[in-house]
């Protein structure tokens, strides 16, 4: 909306013409030119009155809608039965809203990718059956593929009936497995090429829980946080950052920053810490600097609260990576600490999920945070990722394609060691740099900080987050993603809340993901079919879920005894129902504005 106190604004309408030229510069057409960038906030705003640069923008966002809708309608990616539609009224919804049919999305893709595994291992294990896995070929970066229905003339090709024609070529074979798929020796080396991935998961992997004795408390009740001290009345947690005062942390004088270059990663001492000693040295280290940069790599797969993998660590001078899995148990007795020293700064960047790992982990607490996440907000830069920052202040490129690798995996590869090094080893230099950027900035009239103040104070609501288990109620079946617009019965309900209690015990006894023990698609899928006897559910499954198949007969007695049970889910699949037509209409739901829904069962 143009806002007529807008000094942008009033100092553009002084010079209409000039304005008006400026913007047939910036949209001289379609925006398809990645050299061009766009305003934001006010200026966007402004912009957004004249048609050269509206109309545009509406089209490439209806197109993304509209490809959005495509792929959530797929049958391809959501099943038949199951398709998972973009939600309505984008503007009005909840962010959370979005991120959540996005993580949907992702789990159909993935479920997809299982099935297309397990039947390549198939294909696969009756090639070793037969004693004629080929390895011959080295252009094949240690994947050895079936394909094809024709043989071709010359080239050994590969029929339906012939799996393959030659025992030769088992030897330089690993017993490496991703997903059911053999990796030739140094196959890995090729990972960074582009040519192959480490997948998100590895089945092979044994769990680091039970590799190192790693004793979780997954019983449903609230997480305690026993480093911590209790208020007077024994109400809540009080965090080391509340004796703190934000403005100590602020930087006071622009001319103290320098900004140090630093060294390239193939000059960088690195350490890789995996024994106590090597903990020890890295903690005295720690102690002699006042500033470190930090990172986590995380793996959420398969274990119930998530557990952490790496703790990627950088100074001035080194770099260095913790072996989270093994060295778990002295971390925090090591670190604890100087995490929480105030006079210590930490550069960490986007560290809301980081600093809960911490917690949970470690018993771990921050003071004196710089988010470099939370400074790209208030600098307003064009993107907020590290990958973004990384590019934009050190002109490096990072490779995020072990972002969502499987970090379990050990011994890790040298280029996965790579990656978790580069997520830190800039990150003070890009500190430096947003420091001068933010106190050279003015003071904007809508806040009244300082930037480099509110970075710091939005820094210091980060390190206050509290890490809090997930916890199952009766109504926890009401959080599943597509459950609000799968239209379901009340007989259909019951079974999602019985599945829902079901999984959530297994998966804490087991120690695994609900999402591993089984997805919500496959529950949504299995509560829509209803099936009662267990030909029926194996039909329905479409890959392999090891605790189902397990469980099988208990999860058939289990919908048997839900369809008994119906009375009780009447309410809230009539208020689903209601719920749901109001949304599509556009009016309020359960008296709020947000596209949100609210259960009251």
């Amino acid at each position: 909306m143009k806002n007529d106190n807008d000094p942008i604004a009033m100092e553009a309408r002084s010079d209409h013409s000039k304005n008006a030229q400026y913007i047939k510069t910036l949209v001289p057409g379609p925006l398809s030119s990645s050299s061009r960038t766009l305003p934001s906030n006010q200026e966007f705003n402004f912009f957004n009155n004249f048609d050269n640069f509206r109309l545009p923008i509406n089209q490439i966002d209806k197109t993304s809608d509209s490809l959005l809708q495509i792929i959530g309608s797929s049958s391809k990616n959501s099943g038949p039965n199951n398709s998972i539609n973009f939600p309505n009224n984008i503007d009005r919804i909840a962010d959370d809203e979005a991120y959540r049919w996005l993580t949907g999305m992702n789990d159909g893709i993935l479920e997809q990718f299982n099935v297309s595994v397990d039947e390549f291992q198939k294909i696969r294990e009756k090639e070793e059956e037969m004693g004629c896995v080929d390895g011959s070929d080295p252009s094949n970066n240690g994947f050895q593929l079936v394909q094809g229905n024709k043989k071709k003339k010359g080239d050994g090709g590969l029929t339906r009936d012939s799996v393959c024609e030659s025992p030769s070529g088992m030897e330089g074979w690993n017993s490496s497995s991703y997903s059911g798929v053999k990796v030739k020796k140094g196959a890995l080396a090729a990972v960074t090429t582009g040519k192959a991935k480490v997948p998100f998961h590895i089945p092979s992997i044994r769990k680091p829980q039970e590799e190192y004795n790693i004793l979780v408390n997954n019983s449903n009740e609230p997480f305690v946080h026993v480093w911590l001290q209790k208020t007077e009345d024994g109400q809540r947690f009080v965090h080391p950052m509340e004796k703190e005062s934000v403005m100590d942390f602020v930087d006071k004088d622009i001319a103290d920053i320098e900004p140090i270059i630093p060294p390239s990663i193939e000059s960088t001492p690195f350490k890789l810490v995996e024994e106590v000693k090597d903990l020890k040295e890295l903690a005295a280290k720690l102690r002699s600097v006042h500033e470190f940069a930090v990172d986590l790599e995380h793996n959420q797969y398969r274990s119930f609260q998530g557990l952490t993998c790496l703790m990627q660590i950088s100074t001035r001078t080194e770099d260095f990576v913790v072996d989270a899995l093994k060295l778990r148990i002295h971390i925090g007795p090591y670190l604890r600490e100087i995490f929480k020293d105030p006079a210590k700064k930490k550069v960490m960047h986007g560290a809301d999920r980081d600093i809960l790992w911490l917690q949970r982990d470690f018993g771990i607490y921050l003071c004196n945070l710089f988010d470099t996440g939370q400074a790209s907000r208030v600098l307003k830069m064009e993107r907020n990722s590290l990958e973004h920052l990384l590019q934009h202040y050190c002109g490096v490129t990072a490779n995020k394609e072990y972002q969502n690798a499987d970090w379990r995996l050990r011994p890790l590869p040298s280029e996965m060691l790579r990656y978790a090094r580069e997520d830190t080893h800039y990150l003070l230099y890009v500190y430096d740099l947003m420091r001068i950027k933010l106190l050279s900035m003015p003071k904007e009239p809508e806040h009244i900080d300082a930037p480099l103040v509110e970075v710091y104070k939005r820094s210091s609501d980060v390190c206050m987050q509290l890490y809090e288990k997930e916890l199952l109620t009766p109504n926890s079946y009401l959080n599943i993603y597509g459950l609000q617009g799968a239209g379901f019965n009340a007989r259909q309900l019951s079974i999602v809340a019985a599945l829902c209690r079901w999984r959530d015990y297994i998966a804490r006894v087991e120690d695994e993901s609900t999402g591993y023990i089984l997805p919500n698609k496959v529950l949504l899928e299995i509560a829509n079919q209803m099936p009662v006897t267990a030909s029926k559910l194996r039909q329905l499954l479409k890959s392999k879920h090891p605790y189902v198949e397990r469980y099988l007969v208990d999860v058939v007695d289990i919908i048997r005894h839900s369809l008994q049970n119906v009375i009780a889910f009447e309410a809230a699949a009539q208020q689903l129902r209601m719920g749901r037509l109001l949304n599509a209409s556009g009016e309020h739901v359960n008296g709020r504005t947000d596209g949100t829904k609210q259960f009251t069962p």
